[in-house]
This record gives structure tokens, sequence and C-alpha cells, in this order.
């Protein structure tokens, strides 16, 4: 899907252009880590979170009518988790301290998550896909020999306006 390195090279030249920014993932939209650089924090678990809060962000751009998604900014008592689109199928997530200049993360960030974007996307040519099978109808519904001669003989049972007793008949 990607080439790992490049993308790695690119989460570690992020970092020194913004100093104050603690971690940098990348990942697959459905929380799969493709390269990261997150000392003292689990890739796989955040890797996880940032798919769940994606995918919680999308639905809500959607129900609000505010387009695709292009970003999530988290702001806590210490720092940022700021979420950037890379690509179709990638998303980059940065952990930033509290005092770090958000344009400039904004900036760097969107611009990383463009590259990482080109590396994720670009895939190797491969085999021509396989045309889907046309949708198969079922057959018509057809009437058995019991339903064309009528109920089966013995007991009814027939249904009354509520408040009343069903009554059981038997047919001759």
């Amino acid at each position: 899907m990607a080439d790992q390195p490049a993308v790695l090279d690119e989460l570690h030249r992020l970092r020194a252009r913004v100093p104050q920014l603690t971690g940098a993932l990348a990942a697959s939209v459905d929380g799969l880590v493709l390269a990261h650089d997150t000392p003292g924090v689990e890739p796989e678990g955040l890797a996880a979170l940032t798919a769940a809060a994606l995918g919680v962000a999308i639905r809500t751009t959607d129900a609000t009518g505010r387009g695709e998604l292009r970003e999530l900014l988290l702001r806590g008592h210490l720092g940022y988790v700021a979420t950037y689109a890379a690509g179709a199928h990638a998303v980059l997530t940065l952990l930033a301290e509290d005092r770090v200049n958000v344009g400039r993360l904004h900036l760097e960030g969107r611009r990383a998550g463009a590259r990482i974007g080109e590396l994720v996307d670009t895939t190797p040519p491969g085999p021509a896909p396989v045309p889907a099978r046309p949708a198969v109808r079922p057959a018509p519904r057809t009437r058995t020999a019991r339903t064309a001669a009528g109920p089966a003989p013995g007991p009814t049972t027939t249904t009354t306006p509520r408040g009343t007793t069903p009554r059981t008949t038997t047919e001759s």
C-alpha cells in the first residue's frame, strides 16, 4: 500500500520542522499503522482511536452539511491531537505540546498529509480488476398444489376485534 520508509522519512522531517510535535503517526483509515514516530505512545492504540474519531468526525460533517472531512483538531489540557486527511486511504495524526503555534501545525500537517497521501495512494500497476457479477434475480414465486387447492382441512381460528373471544371452527 505504501512505501513505509518514505512515509517514516516524511514523519521525521515534519517533527524537525515543528519542534513542539511530540509524535506523528500515519495510519490507514481503518486503523492500521503505516508508519509512526510516537515515543511513549502505543501506535496501534493511537491508530485505532484515530479511526474511531475519524468515523465520528465524518458522520458529523455529513450531518451538518460541512462537506468532506479535511482535518480534526482536539485540544487537551497538555496539548493537541490533530488528524489530517492523507489521500484517499490514510490519515496523519500529530501530537503537539500546548504551546505549539496552531497555524504552523495546520500548515505543516496539511502539507505532510498531502505528501503522505501521494505515497500511500500510489499503487503499483497490477492485473485488471475483475468485473462484478451481474445481479441474479430470484425466480418468480408460483403457487403450490396446497395453496392452489385452498387451506388444509382441520380446525381454523378466526381472528376477532380486540375484546372479543376468538372462535375455533371445524369444517366438515
